[in-house]
């Protein structure tokens, strides 16, 4: 889950809308497995410390708790509406849960459970988080530098800010009478490095590196009287720049026009709407 910033602007900062549990959870399936699948690569069998860095609402955390029952699980993230959601989700008290930005995160500490321990953090896992933070190459080394010997971080990134979903996106944004106040949430995505980026990041740092990408061709349902499936995707991720800027008729304008493009580009057929979305995968393991 994407680690979001604070709904209230800060100097130089878009404000954007508060992050949506129940939105963002509407096409839980589809936005779960490329975390799945970063984490079948992750070969720690027992280990002590796991970190989710912008865990969002808890379901993929709480996860890690199962799949390691050992180890003592901490989620970060700075939204406390998905923060509310995850404790509300983990009635066991499995997971600590903390809420901080990603950029001030301290990799140090696990939360009030108390510090890391000089052994550091076992696994270190972050999805779909780090478009959000446009410092996060110059982060990286200080999150690698807190794991233990043998220890593994793990990111996944969208790397589909060309695709339609989010090129016309930037295009209605551009002949908005707002278009000024729009620009700079919108090109904060641009954060996400290429591949090759993270795999020369991270080979300075240790030979144990995979870097991939893979294209999952989505199937989203389109019901024919209904807002179409791409819009509704991207209203709790992307387009939360817009609606932070945006109310009223300005917004629903906006929208309209969006929407309008949106059929273009992903027109509905019998079987729903494709939606090919393309992700950036790394993973390091540091030295034993």
């Amino acid at each position: 889950m994407s680690d979001a910033p604070p709904p209230t602007a800060t100097p130089g900062r878009p404000s954007d809308a508060a992050w949506d549990p129940r939105q963002y959870a509407v096409f839980a399936g589809p936005r779960g497995r490329p975390f799945a699948d970063l984490l079948a690569r992750v070969e720690a069998e027992r280990p002590g410390l796991v970190v989710d860095l912008g865990c969002g609402p808890g379901e993929l955390t709480l996860g890690l708790a199962e799949r390691w029952p050992g180890a003592r699980v901490v989620g970060v993230d700075s939204s406390p509406q998905m923060l509310e959601r995850a404790r509300a989700l983990d009635a066991g008290g499995r997971v600590r849960w903390e809420q901080a930005a990603a950029e001030d995160w301290d990799p140090t500490s696990a939360g009030a459970t108390g510090p890391a321990g000089p052994d550091g953090i076992d696994v270190l896992v972050t999805n779909a988080t780090l478009q959000w933070v446009p410092s996060h190459l110059r982060l990286v080394p200080t999150w690698l530098a807190a794991l233990a010997p043998g220890g593994t971080f793990a990111l996944q990134v969208p790397a589909n800010f060309d695709a339609p979903s989010h090129r016309l996106m930037r295009e209605v944004a551009a002949r908005h009478p707002r278009a000024a106040d729009l620009a700079p949430g919108l090109d904060r995505a641009q954060a996400v490095a290429r591949p090759e980026t993270y795999a020369a990041l991270l080979l300075e740092r240790t030979p144990h590196v995979d870097v991939w990408q893979t294209t999952y061709q989505h199937v989203l349902a389109a019901d024919p009287d209904g807002p179409h499936p791409v819009l509704e995707w991207v209203r709790g991720t992307g387009l939360r720049p817009v609606l932070g800027v945006l109310d009223g008729a300005e917004r629903e304008n906006f929208l309209s026009e969006y929407e309008q493009a949106l059929e273009m580009a992903y027109p509905r057929r019998g079987f729903g709407v494709l939606f090919p979305f393309t992700r950036t995968f790394a993973m390091a393991r540091m030295p034993g």
